[in-house]
């Protein structure tokens, strides 16, 4: 009766529709997905619009990807599903890391010759995991900092403020000393010693960002489509808010999932603005997409 069920639930992902699995991964973890059939028709309705757009560069894509969500709701916590984390497919309720992984990987979908739900959720795996490999939930990339290293890592983003901006310290252990703001940190702190040990070696690598008062200096460094993490000077974090970046009147501007207006949206004030906002926020980390 089990494996009748998971042959059923395997068949109906492949039509389109709910939880299933897609290809095996080389993990020890079962292998499932969660997708509603909302979530699953609007990948297939995106892929199906963006379609005959394969030859544009991928940064135009990820901005035009993104504009569809516009208005779709902020909801956070939306990964959280236990230890064994199951691979989440999520377009209508998204958080801010999420929505830009999700456009990236509908980017690359597009671009692939096997532009399909499967190969979806296949590009998202690989973006949102160490090393591609999910591999519960220590395996998802909980620091941006480490995620853009290791999708540099992947070929799949580059580091272009090691061009034009500075050197970035970045020390960071809130996971660890926080476990109970994380949910399965707190229902599992058997998994605590092994966030602490990533932590470890996500603040002995280099990194680089544009300090917030050099935004309006080197803007014209700045390219549609790259995927920003804000700095924050948060003691034990890197990045407080991600987004993509948008050219809007000749000034960039941030596309994201906002706590403030519980949406997705392209925020009003020029990303310097944006910045300067916040004396927590002391400049961005880049992302550049990569075809």
């Amino acid at each position: 009766m089990k494996k009748m069920a998971s042959l059923l639930i395997l068949m109906t992902f492949l039509l389109g529709a709910c939880q299933s699995k897609p290809r095996k991964a080389a993990s020890s973890q079962p292998d499932d997905v969660l997708c509603g059939r909302a979530d699953s028709a609007m990948v297939n309705s995106i892929l199906k619009k963006f379609s005959h757009q394969k030859d544009e560069p991928i940064g135009k894509l990820v901005v035009e990807v993104g504009k569809e969500f516009l208005g779709e709701p902020y909801v956070s916590y939306t990964l959280e599903h236990g230890p064994k984390e199951p691979l989440t497919i999520s377009l209508k309720e998204l958080d801010c890391t999420t929505f830009t992984e999700t456009a990236l990987a509908l980017a690359r979908t597009i671009k692939d010759p096997q532009s399909n739900l499967q190969q979806y959720a296949n590009e998202l795996e690989k973006i949102r995991y160490r090393n591609g490999k999910r591999n519960g939930y220590p395996s998802r990339l909980h620091y941006f900092s480490d995620w853009i290293y290791n999708n540099q890592e992947k070929g799949i983003v580059s580091q272009p403020a090691e061009k034009f901006g500075k050197p970035l310290d970045i020390q960071v252990n809130f996971m660890s000393t926080h476990p109970n703001s994380y949910s399965v940190l707190m229902s599992n702190p058997e998994l605590v010693p092994a966030i602490a040990k990533q932590e470890k070696v996500i603040s002995e690598r280099h990194y680089f960002y544009l300090p917030k008062d050099e935004i309006d200096a080197k803007e014209l460094q700045l390219k549609d489509g790259d995927i920003v993490g804000i700095v924050t000077n948060i003691k034990g974090l890197d990045i407080a808010h991600v987004g993509i970046l948008v050219r809007q009147n000749g000034h960039m501007h941030l596309m994201n999932a906002s706590t403030l207006s519980n949406d997705v949206v392209i925020s009003d004030p020029t990303l310097a603005e944006f910045l300067n906002h916040k004396r927590s926020y002391l400049g961005i980390m880049i992302a550049r997409p990569e075809n």
